[in-house]
């Protein structure tokens, strides 16, 4: 009995924890999103900063050359024209980041810039 009794206050506090935390955990799961257009041999920003935290890269290529974007340790894989590729990133607040095309010369050429988490 003392059992069944122990396993019943578990699921309880188990459950109201749940409740209350809950809405916290989704809230602080939100990523900003980030559209970065490839073209021309230079990238594109829709924000030049992002809050820190989560951020969403979504890479596309409206060039004719294949293309990447690496930020923050991690990049896409290379797309071709009319392709598309995400890329999620956890950025530290107050920190710059360095972005660029990983792609042989391009970076040479203008793909690469600089992105801020506040």
């Amino acid at each position: 009995m003392k059992r069944i009794v122990s396993l019943l206050l578990a699921a309880a506090v188990a459950a109201v924890t749940l409740f209350v935390v809950a809405p916290f955990a989704v809230a602080s799961s939100t990523a900003t999103a980030v559209k970065v257009i490839a073209k021309d041999f230079r990238f594109t920003l829709s924000r030049k900063t992002a809050p820190h935290g989560k951020v969403v890269f979504n890479l596309v290529n409206r060039g004719p050359s294949p293309h990447d974007f690496k930020i923050a340790g991690k990049k896409t894989k290379v797309i071709k024209k009319g392709k598309t590729a995400t890329l999620t990133v956890t950025l530290i607040k107050g920190k710059t980041y360095t972005y660029i095309c990983t792609v042989p010369g391009h970076a040479r050429l203008g793909m690469k810039g600089k992105f801020k988490a506040t």
